[in-house]
């Protein structure tokens, strides 16, 4: 596999781009192609069945371009689809998401962790799995959030609409007394602005799209895949209304980049 292939990274919409934000910054010469399954938005209310059934198809399209990395930036289908990836593609750096349950417990002060996550991510084995690893000695509420996703998607980042079902959401948890919140979702850190000006400032907002991007860079080096210093190149595809995620694109990237149609 050549150094200067790409990395591959996608989601069931554009939620994957708060992630891919995090990879430019720890790996700045290296192309990234990025996948936006947005026909299928969110993943979270989807079976396991039909999630690793995407992850796969999508998976071999960005092989045969192909990749020398694929982040799963999502954490649906890190949840219901990575292990299979894994045994199918081993000789393949697969590098999926979870919510950041351990560092939650490491910053809060007084044991009370409040997770905001789709309802598939809660629901799965490998939340339980982190719950019972790391959150014995803590208080930890779950909250599923349906249709913030679909308006992330459709580009209301701070919008009437998203703040009145996110402040909905939210408020449960701060009258529980939660002082630290988990973003069990890639799309969730695209409204933290918003978030930050609905909870009090002593409240710990934490997700995982850094620690990703980190455990990405080390798997390269390990394997001697870093690329040599270069300009990269950056390639977007998209399931769905190509012309709406082109929009709600511009919104979230900095540089303008044309959106190519995912034909299956």
């Amino acid at each position: 596999m050549s150094k200067q292939a790409a990395i591959g990274v996608f989601d069931s919409g554009l939620g994957g781009i708060s992630v891919l934000h995090e990879i430019r910054r720890v790996l700045p010469y290296e192309s990234l192609i990025y996948i936006a399954d947005s026909a299928h938005v969110p993943y979270g209310e989807k079976t396991p069945e039909f999630i690793v059934q995407r992850s796969i198809a999508i998976s071999q399209f960005l092989l045969e371009q192909p990749v020398k990395a694929i982040v799963v930036a999502c954490n649906t289908a890190t949840a219901a689809a990575v292990t299979q990836m894994r045994q199918r593609w081993p000789e393949v750096i697969i590098v999926g998401m979870e919510p950041a349950v351990k560092p939650a417990v490491q910053a809060s002060k007084i044991g009370k962790i409040g997770v905001l996550a789709t309802t598939g991510t809660l629901r799965s084995a490998r939340f339980a799995a982190l719950l019972e690893r790391y959150a014995n000695d803590v208080e930890v509420l779950t909250q599923p959030c349906p249709g913030l996703v679909e308006l992330i998607e459709a580009g209301d980042l701070d919008g009437a609409q998203t703040s009145a079902l996110l402040a909905g959401y939210v408020e449960p948890l701060l009258a529980a007394g939660c002082d630290t919140l988990i973003l069990g979702c890639t799309h969730y850190p695209l409204i933290k602005p918003l978030l930050q000006s609905l909870v009090p400032a002593s409240v710990q907002i934490i997700d995982t799209g850094a620690a990703v991007a980190r455990r990405l860079h080390s798997e390269l080096a390990k394997q001697d895949l870093l690329a040599a210093e270069q300009h990269p190149v950056d390639y977007f595809y998209g399931s769905g209304d190509v012309q709406k995620i082109q929009q709600t694109l511009g919104l979230l990237w900095p540089v303008p980049h044309p959106v190519a149609a995912l034909e299956f």
